[in-house]
C-alpha cells in the first residue's frame, strides 16, 4: 500500500473526477486535500490548468504534491474566498468536497476520534486551535450538551446522557475516551440481551462521538460557509461535487443544490419552474458499489452529489 492509501482511501474517486468535467486549462479546488488521492486524479486530467487544496491538518502537509500546478493551503474549506483573493483567483471551474473524517484520523488513536482507543478525547481536525471534546465535555452546560448529542448525534435520550455527563464531571474531569464511555454505554444497553451482537451500541456510540466530533470542529456551519462560497466563486457551468458520509450534511448539500438555501424552501417562477442556482447532473444520488464497500468499509455511507452552476445564477 502506498503512502497516499496508507493515510486515506478516496471514496467513488472515478465517479466524482468524472463528475468535475476537468478542463484541462481550468482552476480547481479540492476543499479536503487529506492524503491527496483526489487532487492526485485531478492533477493528472490537467494541462494548463490549476489545483488548489485545502485541508487544516497538519499531518496532510506530509502529502503534498510536487509540481507547480499544484498548491497546498493549510487551512479550513470555510475560508475559500479569502484565500482564493489571496491568490488573484476570481473564478472556479469546479470544486470538489469529501467530507466527514479521514481514515488516517480514525486509525491514529491520539486523535481520540474512534471509540476503538484508548487516549485524550481532542478531535479536533486543526490540532493549533479551538476547543477539544474534554474541554467541551467539561465545560458546556447541561442544556448545551443535550442539544449537542440530539441536533448532531440524533440521540433521542440526549438529556439523559448530559445529565450523566455532569454528574460524572463533577466528581472527575472526563479527559479520556474511557472516561467518556464509561458515562455513556448504559445508556445504549450495552449489556442487553436486545442488542448482544454489538451492533446496535456500536451505532449509538459512533452517534455519540460524530455529535461531539461536529461540535469541536464547527462542521455544520463551515459545510454552509463553504457552499455559500462556492456558489459564488463557480463560473457559470462550473461544477461542485460533494460527497457526504451522514444525515446531517447531506441534508444540508442536498436542500442547497435544489434550492439555494439550506432549509430546502422552494422558490418557483411564473411558470411553476423551481428557482435554483444549479443544474442537477446526477439526478439520483450515487453511491459506492458491494466492491468498493468491501475494499473500504468507510465507503458505506456515502453519497455522492454533482451540480453545475446556471449562467443566470448570482455572481461575485
Amino acid at each position: 500500500m502506498n503512502e497516499l492509501q496508507a493515510y486515506h482511501v478516496p471514496v467513488l474517486l472515478k465517479e466524482s473526477i468524472d463528475g468535475l468535467n476537468i478542463r484541462p486549462e481550468g482552476i480547481y479546488v479540492d476543499a479536503t486535500f487529506g492524503g491527496g488521492g483526489h487532487s492526485k486524479a485531478i492533477l493528472k486530467r490537467l494541462d494548463g490548468g490549476r489545483l488548489y487544496g485545502f485541508d487544516q491538518d497538519e499531518d496532510a502537509e506530509k502529502n503534498i504534491l510536487p509540481g507547480e500546478t499544484f498548491t497546498f493551503i493549510r487551512s479550513n474549506f470555510r475560508y475559500l474566498s479569502n484565500f482564493m483573493d489571496w491568490q488573484g483567483v476570481k473564478a472556479l471551474d469546479g470544486l470538489l468536497a469529501d467530507l466527514g473524517v479521514s481514515s488516517h484520523h480514525f486509525d491514529d488513536e491520539t486523535r481520540g476520534f474512534s471509540f476503538r482507543f484508548e487516549g485524550e478525547l481532542d478531535m479536533r481536525m486543526n490540532r493549533r486551535a479551538g476547543k477539544t471534546a474534554a474541554d467541551i465535555l467539561n465545560t458546556y452546560t447541561e442544556e448545551a450538551l443535550a442539544d449537542v448529542f440530539y441536533l448532531y448525534g440524533e440521540l433521542r435520550n440526549s438529556r439523559a446522557i448530559a445529565k450523566a455527563i455532569v454528574r460524572a464531571r463533577n466528581q472527575e474531569a472526563i479527559r479520556t475516551i474511557s472516561g467518556f464511555l464509561q458515562v455513556i454505554k448504559p445508556f445504549f444497553g450495552w449489556e442487553s440481551q436486545r442488542n448482544r451482537s454489538g451492533q446496535k451500541e456500536k451505532k449509538n456510540l459512533a452517534q455519540a462521538f460524530q455529535a461531539l466530533r461536529i461540535e469541536v470542529n464547527g462542521e455544520m456551519d463551515a459545510l454552509k460557509d463553504l457552499l455559500i462560497q462556492a456558489l459564488d466563486l463557480l463560473k457559470p457551468g462550473g461544477r461542485l461535487v460533494v460527497i457526504t458520509y451522514h444525515s446531517l450534511e447531506d441534508r444540508l448539500v442536498k436542500n442547497f443544490f435544489k434550492t439555494g438555501n439550506f432549509e430546502g424552501i422552494v422558490e418557483k417562477d411564473f411558470y411553476g419552474n423551481v428557482i435554483t442556482p444549479f443544474r442537477t447532473i446526477n439526478n439520483k444520488v450515487l453511491v459506492p458499489d458491494s466492491d468498493e464497500i468491501e475494499k473500504n468499509p468507510r465507503a458505506r455511507s456515502a453519497k455522492l452529489r454533482i451540480v453545475e452552476k446556471n449562467g443566470n445564477a448570482r455572481e461575485k
